[in-house]
């Protein structure tokens, strides 16, 4: 007779180490893209004044390596994934003091609290610059991404709906010219983009990045929002309009929560593009009429008397927090927009 009660049990185990082997050995072949930005992470929390060189990338390796396998060892035999990786965090912790409490500082982050730093920055190269205190930038920074990402995600959600929902004429050319756009370089835009800017009188703006990223960006996100309206059925917003829905009741009441994954991804990404931009902020000024944090990590390590390598790092860990943060927050979303933005 066959005892399936120890079959599932087995066919548990199995999945469960399955599991954990693969996550392991994705964790493992990961390292070599993390190390980067492993590295830049302990020379902000180590380094001292003017030294890239720390001797702390080795130990703080095998603390992730160690953290990864107690996570992999855990998950096999607590069975629970929550409790595994507060094992794995409790071990990278333990052995990261052990290894590394002696050489961890805060000195680095000096600048968040120094409104004037271009005082303590160590070489000549900078004496007489107007280093705006890094708070002013980060709140650039926020203005920049978070006002374009509000306009792409409006815009692209109101066209993308009604390039579903409704046909007229040209609408299969002006869906093609959606993709052809894409196949042209941004930054071969830049020096027309500039003069109209100029001639418009934006430059020296933040609305003048704002706007330009924002119409680069929307012929992709509503390609892809496209794609989410088309999967929703059409029979539920008849069924609402039926029911005594006006069109704009069903699109806001019916329609609009059933693409709010895409809405939500395409937001993120809008909003790390903004944030990350570098390209346009720095080309449509001609001063130093506005600080982003792009700027702001470009002029710290352009010292050319000798650059405080700890800083810099510094500023790095501060300008990709935001973005990474509302990308683990987001993860699960971002996923979901593949599957959504293709399946339609």
């Amino acid at each position: 007779m066959t005892d399936w009660s120890a079959l599932a049990r087995k066919s548990i185990r199995a999945r469960r180490l399955r599991f954990g082997a693969l996550s392991v050995f994705l964790a493992a072949v990961s390292i070599p893209i993390a190390v980067p930005y492993i590295w830049m992470v302990m020379i902000a929390f180590t380094s001292r004044r003017g030294m890239a060189e720390t001797g702390t990338l080795w130990p703080a390796l095998i603390v992730i390596v160690a953290g990864l396998c107690s996570y992999g060892v855990a998950l096999l035999w607590l069975k629970r994934e929550r409790l595994a990786i507060a094992a794995g965090v409790a071990v990278a912790l333990g052995l990261g003091m052990i290894l590394l409490g002696g050489d961890l500082h805060l000195q680095n982050f000096r600048f968040m609290v120094n409104p004037n730093i271009i005082e303590d920055l160590d070489g000549q190269g900078t004496v007489g610059g107007q280093f705006p205190w890094v708070w002013e930038a980060f709140a650039n920074s926020l203005i920049l991404a978070g006002t374009q990402t509000v306009i792409v995600v409006t815009v692209s959600t109101l066209a993308a709906y009604y390039l579903s929902r409704f046909s007229f004429r040209g609408r299969s050319a002006f869906l093609q010219s959606l993709l052809v756009l894409q196949a042209f370089p941004a930054i071969t835009l830049v020096i027309p983009i500039f003069l109209i800017v100029f001639w418009v009188g934006l430059l020296n703006t933040l609305y003048a990045p704002i706007l330009v990223l924002t119409a680069l960006e929307l012929p992709f996100f509503i390609f892809i929002m496209k794609g989410f309206f088309d999967a929703v059925p059409w029979d539920i917003e008849m069924s609402a309009m039926t029911d005594g829905a006006s069109r704009r009741q069903a699109f806001w009441m019916v329609v609009l929560p059933q693409v709010r994954v895409g809405m939500i991804a395409i937001g993120v990404f809008a909003f790390i593009k903004g944030w990350e931009e570098y390209v346009f902020v720095n080309g449509l000024r001609t001063g130093n009429s506005y600080w982003v944090m792009s700027t702001y990590l470009y002029y710290v390590r352009e010292d050319v008397m000798g650059v405080d390598y700890g800083m810099v790092a510094a500023v790095a860990v501060l300008y990709v927090l935001p973005a990474l943060i509302l990308y683990l927050f987001c993860q699960k979303y971002l996923t979901q927009m593949t599957l959504g933005g293709v399946k339609g």
